[in-house]
């Protein structure tokens, strides 16, 4: 949540920080703001309102400077609003910062400023520790001396020392003007070293443009970026960290000729899962090779019980997950809500292994859930998508989704790669395991194989879904059910919903609907049946049938050639046939595409929905 740029080099700052702001607006776009320093002091811009409102006021006022930070928030402490945008100065005018995450005792730090003679003209928690690094600042230099770049790290040491909770700062002194700090502890923050000119964003999406090269700071970490160097410390203790190279180019992470970038990634995805079963999937064995665990096999095998853990999207590729361990390698698995987990007394057995999944690797309830399972000496396999994030490093094993630079807040394509890896998780633990014979995990193979081009006929008949989004935009209650595998799926439609078309929106197990949500039923609310020819397919079509009782308009995900469906439900989409344990790879397509074109029928920004940012870092 929240986006921070910083440059420093020899270039207009200005540009390369508003470019950078709108690569990140998806982390939070309720404020914008940018500091740069020019010859004549901090220049300081800010407003509520998207990144663009922040640029057509730069370009009102233009901003002079090669060194400068820059901020796109998501409103925690105080109301959006120009005042409680992002940067903030210190009680000398002169320090000025911008920051991610909370600081959670930030009215006790305010009490104590003001008390010593500090004023404030804001609601954050920033302004406070803005204010709390000056303080600390001023203590170190004598009166009519300018700081030294040094004097400035050992203050931000020292009030990030009495600052609880989490941050991402970047950090400008009008008396330092080539010199740029960042820290960061439980909000991430990543250097980017480019020829003449440094960096410093919550992620490489505003890097990349300029350099692949990165080093992904920890938990405690300061750092001080002139135009041609870096030094890093964790704590007050200096430090290196390792240079790494990001795989991906700023091209991808463009629209690419799409409206947006949901529409976009929605359709990437046979690409990235045909890439990934070509990588690891060794059909004529039935198996799977894991690069990144093969280390490890062995203790993996080994494991005898599963915790997944995660939170939103990733909770339901996990509750999917459940099913496709237990049904194909025979284990006991366990799914947990992190926001939960982190705050229950929970025992762990011997030979339980953590799964937390998370698409950024930073999302603070995952993580918390992780170092609680860590505590207590339990292995633990990150599910994540960027590498150098923090779950990345910190767990003791990591398997990478490779589903690219999702933009667009609502998850699509890294839901599907959940699903995707997941499913090679379950099919090697099956076969390794001896529950899946050689001739299963070949048929497995196989249709694995196929899914890509399956995945390209549904996003094919897109205008069907369109049409039905045209029928059914105006409805304001859905209701999404499924069984076995695709129950989560049913939940996961329901949450595309509701995420970016702002319709209420429930999924449930098929058989629950009985157990209450029947009530809700009438001609006004319609339900959505994913409802594919399966192990359960009659038992479901029984709980559709009590929908079509009591005249509920009913939306069916059925199987290419199910005859029977459409005579039973007032609209169908279609998917390609495939094995059970597969299904939820297609049937979440049209869901994905159902939700986007409603959102847009209603006029709703799809990639920025209202109060959501893309990566959750704070509780």
């Amino acid at each position: 949540m929240c986006g921070i740029v910083g440059y420093v080099g020899r270039r207009e700052a200005a540009t390369i920080l508003l470019d950078g702001l709108k690569r990140l607006e998806y982390r939070g776009y309720d404020s914008a703001g940018i500091c740069t320093l020019d010859g004549s002091g901090l220049q300081l811009r800010k407003c509520v309102g998207r990144v663009d409102a922040l640029i057509a006021a730069v370009r009102a006022r233009p901003l002079q400077g090669t060194l400068g930070i820059s901020h796109t928030r998501w409103a925690t402490h105080g109301l959006p609003s120009d005042a409680n945008a992002h940067p903030h100065l210190d009680q000398s005018g002169r320090l000025v910062i911008v920051h991610n995450g909370i600081i959670e005792n930030y009215a006790d730090l305010r009490r104590q400023l003001v008390e010593s003679g500090h004023q404030f003209q804001s609601q954050t928690d920033t302004e406070v520790l803005a204010h709390l690094i000056g303080r600390h600042l001023d203590e170190q230099v004598p009166r009519g001396q300018r700081p030294t770049a040094e004097q400035v790290v050992a203050a931000v040491h020292q009030a990030t020392r009495e600052a609880e909770g989490t941050y991402a700062i970047a950090l400008l002194h009008a008396d330092l003007p080539d010199c740029l700090v960042g820290a960061r502890r439980g909000s991430p923050l990543v250097l980017g070293l480019g020829r003449g000119e440094n960096f410093l964003a919550s992620d490489v999406s505003p890097i990349l443009p300029h350099t692949r090269r990165v080093i992904y700071l920890h938990d405690g970490d300061i750092v001080l970026l002139r135009s041609d160097s870096y030094r890093l410390w964790a704590g007050d203790q200096p430090v290196e960290r390792p240079v790494d190279t990001v795989q991906w180019s700023a091209e991808e992470a463009e629209l690419g000729g799409f409206p947006h970038y949901m529409l976009k990634e929605i359709h990437e995805q046979p690409g990235r899962v045909a890439d990934e079963l070509r990588r690891v999937l060794r059909s004529e064995e039935g198996t799977v090779e894991f690069d990144s665990l093969a280390p490890h096999l062995d203790e993996l095998a080994s494991m005898r019980r599963f915790i997944l853990v995660a939170c939103g999207t990733s909770w339901h590729a996990a509750l999917a997950g459940e099913y496709l361990i237990e049904n194909l390698a025979g284990l006991p698995v366990e799914v947990e809500c992190a926001s939960e987990m982190r705050y229950r007394q929970r025992p762990f057995e011997e030979g339980t292994l953590v799964i937390a999944i998370s698409q950024s690797g930073e999302t603070a309830d995952t993580l918390a859930a992780t170092r609680l399972a860590r505590q207590q000496k339990v292995r633990t396999l990150a599910l994540v998508n960027v590498v150098g994030s923090t779950l990345a490093r910190e767990a003791d094993w990591t398997l990478y989704m490779r589903a690219g630079p999702e933009i667009g807040v609502a998850s699509t394509k890294a839901f599907t790669m959940q699903l995707l890896q997941l499913t090679l998780l379950a099919l090697w633990l099956g076969r390794r395991r001896g529950t899946l014979s050689r001739s299963e995990g070949r048929r497995i193979a196989r249709a694995l194989k196929a899914i890509p081009s399956r995945m390209q006929r549904i996003l094919a008949a897109e205008s069907r879904i369109v049409r039905l989004a045209k029928k059914y935009y105006r409805f304001t209650d859905f209701l999404y059910m499924g069984r076995q595998y695709n129950f989560p799926i049913a939940l996961e439609g329901a949450l595309k919903l509701k995420e970016i078309s702002y319709i209420h929106a429930e999924g449930y197990p098929s058989a629950e609907m009985k157990h209450g949500p029947i009530a809700l039923i009438s001609p006004e609310f319609p339900s959505v049946f994913v409802i594919p020819r399966d192990a359960l397919y009659e038992k479901n079509l029984s709980n559709l049938e009590e929908i079509k009782a009591r005249n509920g308009p009913i939306i069916a995900i059925a199987t290419a050639g199910d005859r029977e469906i459409r005579k039973k439900v007032d609209d169908v989409i279609y998917i390609p046939p495939t094995l059970d344990c597969l299904q939820p790879l297609l049937t979440v397509l049209p869901l994905q595409l159902f939700a986007y074109h409603v959102a847009l029928l209603r006029g709703c920004d799809v990639d920025k929905p209202r109060n959501l940012a893309k990566s959750v870092t704070v509780e």
